[in-house]
């Protein structure tokens, strides 16, 4: 009980203060000329995200941990931590896109075109097992996904530059 309540306390501090930094970077961005796309889903996304994580309080406070599960979500941290990094003050949670500047090739992004959104989903998945929530991972999955689907279909069309500030899905 002690392990749950203690991982589940580090992931929302890690969110929160994942929250401030987006925010930040998000103001700093867009006093740089760039510009938001998508907005209509973002808090569709946020409010998601959320009811993940007060579920998991309600549902997974007291349950035992499972160390296999917790190793992979640590796993997963690091790669969180790498994307983000890669990103460095382009990292945000909303499509921010800053007209004339590359697309980030490094780090996982050499890898992949849209790594951070992989961490998630797998995230989304795994913290739930590591409280044994099978069923609780699955829905939230497919929830997830469907956003994503949205969400990664949008930013595609911002970064090669096809969408106005106020264009959505």
């Amino acid at each position: 009980m002690i392990l749950s309540i203690v991982i589940l306390s580090l992931v929302t501090l890690q969110r929160l203060g994942e929250l401030v930094l987006a925010h930040r970077n998000t103001r700093r961005l867009l006093a740089r000329g760039a510009v938001e796309t998508g907005a209509d889903h973002y808090p569709i996304m946020v409010g998601l995200h959320g009811a993940w994580l007060a579920g998991l309080w309600w549902v997974a406070w007291d349950r035992p941990a499972d160390l296999i599960w917790l190793g992979v979500y640590i796993v997963l941290q690091g790669l969180r931590v790498w994307t983000i990094a890669s990103l460095g003050a382009r990292w945000t949670t909303r499509i921010i896109s800053l007209p004339g500047e590359p697309l980030v090739r490094r780090g996982p992004y050499r890898f992949a075109p849209h790594p951070n959104y992989m961490v998630v989903a797998a995230e989304i998945a795994v913290l739930p097992l590591v409280f044994h929530l099978w069923i609780y991972a699955l829905v939230f999955s497919v929830l997830n996904g469907s956003i994503l689907w949205i969400r990664i279909r949008l930013e595609n069309r911002a970064l090669r530059g096809d969408l106005a500030e106020t264009d959505d899905v």
